[in-house]
């Protein structure tokens, strides 16, 4: 019993002295390193032109090392909580928080994406720069670039490469074209049991009277030849292409500006960061299985050949064309957008223990880069969601399906990730 205590004491010793550490840190005026390394993972996602899951996947590998990393040095025993991925073995007993999620953050980029490594480099430095002079800056730099490798390691054979492409398939209810990163519908999940678990029920028959509905809907709403500036500004800014940060990065933006707002403390931001990314991209494997599976076609497809459909409520239309310009680069059902935010926003509202957090939000496909305003969380995710029918692109069905999976996932990450290892994890709904 008295061993225990012993350990108990110098694991809230250990805790104490690597806040006061943090506290001494943050009145030096230290790098905001979450925020910053956030920065440069959307910035290389855009210089990339990564695709949607790849940057979930990205977004994930960054925040799991940071969390990973300054969890490990304030967690002893029994006490602190559960990592995401790399136990806190062999993490130094002082250290500096803000170096060890820089150095981390680092490690992960520069492995991600090489040709921008000197980026990454230079902001490292002046980072360490910054924090000259503070306790524990190399010790904390190396446990970090320790932790970044571990995750890259652990993460080399997730089911990302190599990339499969899906030939192009043929006939009523089926997409047209050849599309790639089929392979992500393998990713292995950061949290979630099995992805499995999420894949979206099928879409309904094509002779179904819900089907003529949607289709009736989207011919309306997202048909090009009827001009609506505000239906097209709602798809514009939640469109995302590449050369964005993408819809994945820009929840993790909307995560940093309310912590920012609400003046989140460092190591709970680190939590809040890794959770909501982990989401992301564990929504990534159920919606490609499920694109995977059942191959639906787009609306501009079936708006142009709704003769072939076998249902009597429908009309073809040969020149119908969707407001957003594109078809879409895979198969509509379910529908990705839509699983990222629902996954995102559920994570947000049970962090906050709370939806109802107003926020702003300007991201990178706002036309004009004008700012939305949101009441909530489940609001900004479904406008996301439905910007989607605005466009032309999904039917409401398939909207509906990944709102539901994203919903899940999220439930099942809050559930079970990054929880206390020892005392009450929970209050109500809400993780502490």
């Amino acid at each position: 019993m008295k061993t225990l205590l012993r350990s108990g004491f110098a694991a809230i010793l250990v805790c104490a002295a690597a806040r006061n550490a943090r506290a001494q840190d943050l009145a030096a005026g230290e790098p905001d390193t979450i925020r910053t390394w956030n920065g440069l993972a959307r910035d290389a996602v855009r210089t990339a032109k990564a695709a949607d899951v790849d940057a979930a996947r990205t977004y994930a590998m960054v925040d799991v090392a940071i969390f990973d990393a300054v969890n490990g040095i304030v967690s002893r025993g029994p006490f602190g909580r559960t990592p995401a991925l790399v136990p806190p073995d062999g993490a130094p007993v002082i250290a500096s928080l803000p170096a060890a999620a820089a150095a981390a953050a680092r490690a992960v980029l520069a492995a991600l994406f090489p040709d921008q490594a000197a980026r990454f480099d230079a902001q490292f430095a002046a980072d360490l720069a910054a924090l000259d002079h503070r306790p524990g800056v190399d010790r904390g730099a190396a446990w970090g670039a320790a932790v970044g490798a571990q995750v890259v390691a652990a993460r080399a054979a997730d089911g990302s490469r190599p990339v499969e492409t899906v030939p192009a398939g043929s006939g009523p209810g089926v997409f047209r074209a050849a599309w790639s990163n089929a392979q992500f519908r393998n990713l292995v999940p950061f949290a979630v049991q099995d992805p499995a678990a999420f894949v979206s029920p099928p879409p309904p028959a094509l002779d179904s009277v819900e089907y003529a509905g949607a289709l009736n809907e989207v011919e309306v709403l997202g048909n090009a030849a009827l001009p609506d500036p505000g239906l097209l500004a709602t798809f514009q800014f939640w469109n995302l292409a590449p050369g964005t940060d993408q819809p994945p990065g820009e929840w993790v933006g909307i995560a940093l500006e309310v912590a920012g707002s609400r003046r989140v403390p460092f190591l709970d931001e680190a939590r809040l960061l890794a959770l909501v990314s982990m989401a992301l991209a564990d929504v990534v494997a159920p919606t490609f299985q499920s694109k995977f599976l059942y191959a639906h076609w787009r609306p501009a497809t079936a708006i142009n050949e709704a003769d072939t459909d076998g249902n009597p409520a429908t009309e073809a239309d040969p020149a119908w064309k969707p407001r957003g310009g594109g078809i879409g680069g895979n198969p509509q059902h379910t529908s990705g957008h839509s699983a990222f935010s629902a996954a995102a926003a559920t994570v947000l509202a049970g962090f906050f223990c709370r939806d109802d957090v107003a926020f702003a939000h300007q991201n990178d496909g706002a036309p004009g880069g004008a700012p939305r305003f949101y009441t909530g969380f489940s609001a900004a995710a479904l406008e996301a969601g439905r910007s989607r029918i605005f466009g032309g692109v999904h039917f409401e069905f398939s909207n509906q399906a990944g709102l539901v999976a994203g919903r899940a996932v999220g439930a099942e990450i809050l559930a079970g990730s990054l929880l206390r290892k020892a005392g009450p994890t929970h209050f109500g709904s809400c993780p502490l």
